[in-house]
């Protein structure tokens, strides 16, 4: 992955996308392998936005079956099949358990019932994943002994039993999308980030390519192209607005939809659905109030989703100590013997999604179904644009293989859809996961097991590309602090991912920053190993280091300790 901007400004591209979030990045190694040249352009870092900040979950679809609603059923499903199939290191199964109480909508009867709907509905959920370990089992009923043995502090009264059902969970969303470009790039997609698209290039009714910002030079440049994708995500709808004559169509409204993370776990097989405050007024076959998930992943647990209905520009997304609170008010509500506090969260994640329609007054929302897909040669009369807006990010591949139907089909090229729900990623090129850390661990001992283990995850069968660093230079072997990455990530990050930021590299490319706040020694230390690589001066450094607390998505508290420690820091200095 090389930031080339002389290529983006000196080729005419088949295609251009808009957008380097999941369904940017899919729609561009989707198009490049039905033999496109294509360039993906990025206003911020790769994966910055709504899909770094995801629940990291691939939904399989079994929600919907309350709905009734048998083709997003099939699609959610198909989904997550193809990315626990091409992404074997990345995405793998999650266990979750549903309580039952009583006997009515509640009770395990008439959730057992949809249940075993839904596995007749997705039989084949299975088919191509090699690894037994990772396929999606049956549903299944437990009882009320086993449910209270998973977690003995549940509320006991009136409890029947439960559900367990499987879904997806990835490792690292970032990760999963940084790993599906670099397959693209592979293949010759010429990708950029922090190159903001500014307005489109136009030849009479039809777009002819972007105009777009280079906000690392400050230069203004001009990509050519028969065809453009606009994946931008919320940002999708102004772009429109500059310049193109498209029909006016009211703003779009949007979910802030809100998780946080505690560096607590209360079982290492299951997560936990617990009914919360509201309950979802489009659903025919409804249980009395939505789920609410407490789910274990890595050495944390997520908590969520909550949902706040937004109709105003997009922005960067704050959640406030307050709001967290209230989160947190729910859970301990729904779970007393949760017992969580504020200090227990060491990160929020939140992210903009495409809303339903709602009364302004309206508690019990209805969510948005699928992904915005214009064809504005149909709609508009402008050739050679689609828009995309993402709904959530299970369904990237396939709503962005659609995109690029429309926009093939606009140009009246024959470039037939290729087998991307079968087509391993970069790293994917292994079959068993346990097998690839077993042999990581050959490899070098030194590592150690946990090390290893991340190295599986975050590379897959590419760990070598890091291993290969620590063999020019065996200082790199250090970790960084006392985490499981490596020194050589780091460097990895700059060369070879396009990590132009410190922020990129901590919270992007490596575990450092997904879960919670990175010590200060292990800021420093990765700001001075990209110091090397990236040419920055001492007070650049100490720039970079204060652009990451300001990025980091942590809670008030935790902003004003750093800021306390790094006035010490620089006291004692």
């Amino acid at each position: 992955m090389n930031r080339d901007i002389t290529s983006l400004e000196q080729t005419e591209f088949d295609l251009v996308v808009i957008g380097g979030g999941i369904f940017g990045i899919c729609a561009a190694w989707d198009a490049v392998l039905r033999g496109l040249s294509v360039a993906l352009i990025e206003k911020n870092d790769f994966c910055a936005a709504a899909s770094a900040n995801s629940f990291k979950m691939v939904h399989g679809g079994i929600r919907y079956i309350q709905h009734l609603d048998v083709i997003r059923v099939w699609s959610s499903c198909r989904e997550r099949s193809a990315f626990l199939r091409i992404a074997p290191h990345l995405v793998q199964p999650l266990p979750i358990l549903i309580p039952t109480y009583g006997h009515g909508k509640s009770g395990r009867e008439f959730l057992s019932t949809g249940c075993f709907l839904y596995d007749a509905l997705t039989i084949g959920r299975n088919r191509g994943i090699p690894d037994r370990s990772r396929h999606i089992p049956l549903t299944r009923p437990i009882s009320r002994s086993d449910v209270l043995e998973e977690f003995p502090d549940i509320e006991s009264n009136r409890l029947t039993g439960g559900v367990v059902f499987c879904d997806g969970q990835m490792y690292n969303p970032p990760r999963l999308a940084i790993s599906v470009l670099r397959a693209a790039a592979s293949k010759g997609v010429v990708a950029a980030n922090y190159v903001e698209a500014t307005g489109f290039r136009l030849s009479g009714q039809r777009v002819a390519g972007v105009t777009a910002r280079d906000r690392v030079s400050g230069s203004d440049i001009e990509i050519r192209a028969k065809m453009v994708v606009n994946a931008a995500g919320p940002w999708a709808e102004g772009l429109l607005r500059s310049g193109v004559p498209i029909r006016e169509d009211h703003r779009g409204v949007y979910s802030r939809d809100t998780c946080f993370i505690v560096r607590r776990k209360w079982n290492q097989r299951h997560a936990l659905a617990v009914q919360g405050r509201t309950h979802d007024p489009d659903a025919l076959l409804s249980r009395p109030a939505r789920h609410l998930f407490m789910v274990p992943w890595r050495d944390y647990s997520l908590i969520g989703v909550w949902h706040v209905v937004k109709d105003v520009a997009p922005r960067a997304e704050v959640v406030s100590d307050e709001e967290i609170e209230s989160y947190i008010d729910e859970i301990n509500w729904a779970c007393p013997w949760a017992q969580l506090s504020l200090e227990d969260v060491t990160a929020w994640n939140a992210g903009l999604v495409p809303f339903g329609d709602n009364d302004s007054d309206a508690v019990n929302l209805s969510y948005g179904k699928r992904s915005i897909l214009i064809d504005h040669a149909k709609r508009d009369g402008i050739a050679g644009l689609v828009t995309l807006i993402g709904i959530r990010y299970t369904m990237a591949r396939g709503d962005a293989a659609k995109a690029v139907d429309m926009a093939v089909a606009q140009s009246g090229r024959a470039a037939p859809p290729p087998a991307t729900d079968r087509i391993r990623i970069h790293g994917g090129d292994f079959e068993l996961f346990e097998d690839l850390v077993a042999e990581i661990n050959r490899r070098d001992s030194r590592l150690g097991a946990d090390v290893a283990r991340a190295l599986a995850h975050n590379y897959g069968s590419e760990y070598r590309r890091v291993l290969k660093l620590i063999d020019e230079d065996a200082s790199l072997i250090q970790r960084i602090d006392d985490s499981t990455t490596l020194g050589a990530e780091i460097i990895h990050a700059v060369r070879e991912e396009m990590a132009l930021s410190l922020a990129d590299a901590v919270m992007r490319r490596t575990d450092l920053g997904s879960g919670a706040h990175p010590t200060a020694a292990a800021l420093r230390q990765c700001a001075e190993l990209m110091a090397v690589e990236r040419n920055w001066t001492p007070v650049q450094v100490e720039q970079e280091i204060k652009a990451f607390e300001t990025a980091f998505p942590a809670l008030g508290q935790d902003r004003r300790e750093v800021e306390k420690t790094e006035k010490k820091t620089t006291k004692v200095a």
